[in-house]
């Protein structure tokens, strides 16, 4: 049985850290580093700017990146997005996408739909690269095709993404990804007090996620906690 060294035990490490140690073991500056280290550019501060105006949450910089990179691990052609805000998120599933995908983005609020234009027009993507939907997700998701989806990002209502689950199941082909923002929940999801119920959803989110026989789960510490899983 492994256990922790007895207080007379000598400990010799097996090799120098030096300042390596001091860095990798502060998890808060490792993580403000992983958040800062792929740099935004002038449309994303734009877009953050009129979300942060409209009082709307978007996704960190670091969870903005691993959607770049999940995107284009499955080389994404076609992408859902649930919650298109002023498009910080979709800017970055645009730069993960094929030069041809598309992303079919679903936000109650025109208006916000209308700033996420404005920054993608910015970042330099054409007019037909994004499908804009008004309306609620859970209205629009089922008017979408059958494993049409390589990617569906989750961003939406909370009391809601057990709902967005299984419409995802149903919207992504064999290989595809599901990923869900904000799963920590400003730590809530894992802290034992009493919760609000939109936090008690997220625990049965990850729950149903980790014991589903469709999915290979993965939850990622960036940003607010990134829930992933590929569709078998």
């Amino acid at each position: 049985m492994c256990g922790f060294p007895a207080a007379t035990d000598t400990v010799t490490p097996r090799q120098p850290r030096g300042q390596e140690r001091v860095i990798t073991g502060n998890r808060p500056t490792s993580w403000a580093f992983s958040d800062a280290y792929v740099a935004e550019d002038e449309a994303l501060r734009w877009a953050r700017d009129r979300a942060r105006a409209a009082g709307l949450r978007s996704v960190s910089p670091g969870t903005g990146a691993a959607l770049r990179l999940l995107a284009a691990s499955v080389d994404a052609k076609a992408i859902a997005e649930i919650g298109t805000g002023t498009g910080v998120s979709g800017i970055h599933l645009l730069h993960g996408m094929r030069p041809d995908g598309v992303l079919t983005t679903v936000d109650p609020e025109p208006e916000h739909q209308q700033f996420a234009r404005q920054a993608f027009r910015a970042s330099g993507f054409a007019s037909n690269r994004a499908r804009f939907i008004p309306g609620r997700a859970l209205d629009v998701l089922p008017r979408l095709a059958d494993a049409g989806y390589d990617l569906v990002f989750c961003d939406g209502d909370r009391l809601e993404v057990l709902e967005y689950l299984a419409e995802s199941l149903r919207l992504l082909r064999q290989g595809g990804l599901v990923v869900f923002e904000g799963v920590f929940a400003n730590g809530r999801t894992v802290d034992s007090g009493p919760q609000p119920t939109e936090v008690l959803r997220l625990r049965e989110l990850l729950r149903a996620v980790r014991e589903s026989q469709e999915l290979v789960p993965s939850l990622l510490p960036v940003g607010d906690g990134l829930l992933c899983a590929v569709k078998r």
